[in-house]
């Protein structure tokens, strides 16, 4: 564990199984509650220095951390591989990738702006200045998933140590060893004691959202959880990064030869564990039997295999519990008349590449998160209806429409009630600078360097009686 600058191992750990071979790959520590204790300690201690901080050093500091980790990425992607079963090559790219989360974060960091409020609109202010400013908000409390653990970890780190707090995180307890390398760049990169701490296991986890030392919350995980943790809350603001179920349009008018192996190849991208991972395509009955022809000969190409074989496309899900569940769904929509046009399959961690055609709506599939490499594709008559049913559904967070039509875009931007629609692309859609976020059960608040930072700033009205 990282606590106040210093790595202090914890009284128990437990152990971190690669999903694809069942065999230990590190023993992690199980953080306790007089761990926590420590690092809130730690946080607060060092908010003062933190927040006193110039732009231009605390921008340094993440270049730093930048180059580190480019110049860290092979030995780091070996790691995620091994610990979540995630492509080698996809983990490497976003270890890469990442670096952009850290430069935007720099950029971002010597250009927090306050506002200038004109006061001459009434006879009370005339005549007097008014302006806002931004101050950091304090200890900020982090909590990160494994789907993503080394981005979705910068995209709680970088933010927060650019606006000039301090962070206690929560790595996911699947994949510590990411986080821990990722601890280790910011501690060669010279970042202050009690700036960054960092904690494992699950026990932490809701005392930590709980503890008034904590000003802002910052999470990325399920709709369960993060309804928890709002419930937790109080009156402190949060950002909750939550699920979706991946609803991707192709009106008639599309290119089905782009659009089908897009949503193909973003249907089992990381084996389907990302929120935003094509999981429903509907697709106008005009055009469905040729769609769907082409999604599974898309698929088939894929390459299920050993997660450090680069040439890997799909590896495992995080584990043989979550392979089981999918699977399950898989029995259920096919009971209920769906057709596997290919994949469907598990063994072990590891569930073939799935696709599936004339869904009834109801299943699971459609209506939750499989987050498992599974496509749904349903045939439709009228787009208006299409629209109703993802903005009445509980999820909300990106929305891809592929079409030629700009009326047909600009309905949907209007009618589509999700924090995202993506025009000619995919629900599977982000670029670090992005405003990333949902609504309904998908989440608040929207992730980005830019929009993190102003999350976890607060404003301040200073007022001259002149």
């Amino acid at each position: 564990m990282l606590i106040g600058g210093n790595w202090r191992a914890a009284t128990a750990t437990y152990p971190v199984r690669d999903p694809y071979r069942g065999t230990v790959v590190a023993h992690a520590p199980r953080s306790s509650l007089a761990d926590l204790d420590a690092a809130l300690d730690a946080a607060v201690a060092a908010k003062a220095e933190a927040a006193a901080t110039p732009a231009y050093e605390r921008a340094a500091l993440l270049r730093r951390a930048g180059k580190l980790l480019v110049e860290r990425a092979d030995s780091i992607a070996e790691i995620m591989a091994r610990e979540t079963g995630k492509a080698v090559k996809d983990a490497k790219a976003e270890i890469v990738r990442s670096q952009d989360t850290l430069s935007l974060s720099a950029e971002e960091a010597v250009r927090i702006e306050g506002e200038h409020v004109p006061l001459d609109a009434s006879a009370m202010g005339a005549g007097k200045i008014c302006f806002m400013l931004r101050f950091p908000v304090g200890v900020v409390a982090g909590i990160t998933p494994f789907n993503a653990p080394f981005n979705l970890a910068c995209h709680k780190i970088a933010p927060a140590i650019a606006a000039g707090n301090t962070l206690v995180l929560k790595a996911p307890p699947q994949s510590p060893g990411v986080v821990h390398a990722l601890a280790q760049i910011f501690v060669d990169a010279g970042t202050q004691a009690g700036v960054l701490n960092v904690l494992y296991g699950d026990e932490v986890g809701p005392a930590l959202v709980r503890d008034p030392r904590v000003d802002f919350i910052t999470f990325t995980g399920s709709s369960r959880v993060g309804a928890e943790i709002k419930a937790a809350s109080g009156l402190r603001r949060v950002a909750l990064e939550l699920g979706g179920n991946g609803v991707t349009i192709v009106h008639e008018d599309a290119s089905i030869a782009d659009a089908a192996p897009v949503c193909a190849r973003n249907a089992m991208r990381l084996a389907g564990q990302s929120c935003i991972s094509v999981q429903t395509v509907y697709v106008h009955r005009s055009i469905y039997r040729d769609f769907v022809d082409r999604v599974v000969a898309e698929v088939k190409k894929l390459k299920l295999g050993d997660p450090l074989d680069p040439t890997t496309d799909v590896g495992t899900l995080i584990d043989e519990r979550a392979a089981q569940r999918v699977e399950s769904w898989i029995a259920e929509a096919a009971k209920a008349g769906a057709k596997v046009l290919t994949g469907g399959k598990r063994n072990g961690a590891q569930i073939e590449p799935t696709v599936l055609a004339d869904v009834d709506p109801a299943q699971k599939v459609v209506c939750d998160e499989v987050f498992g490499p599974v496509i749904s594709l349903l045939p439709y008559d009228d787009i208006d209806t299409i629209f109703r049913t993802i903005s009445n559904g509980r999820f909300g967070l990106q929305t891809g429409v592929f079409t030629k039509s700009m009326e047909i875009a600009i309905r949907a931007v209007r009618n589509i009630r999700t924090g995202g629609v993506i025009l000619n692309g995919s629900s599977t859609w982000r670029t670090d600078q992005l405003a990333y976020g949902g609504v309904k059960d998908s989440g608040i608040g929207r992730e980005g360097p830019h929009y993190s930072i102003r999350d976890m700033t607060e404003e301040r009205l200073v007022l001259f009686n002149l």
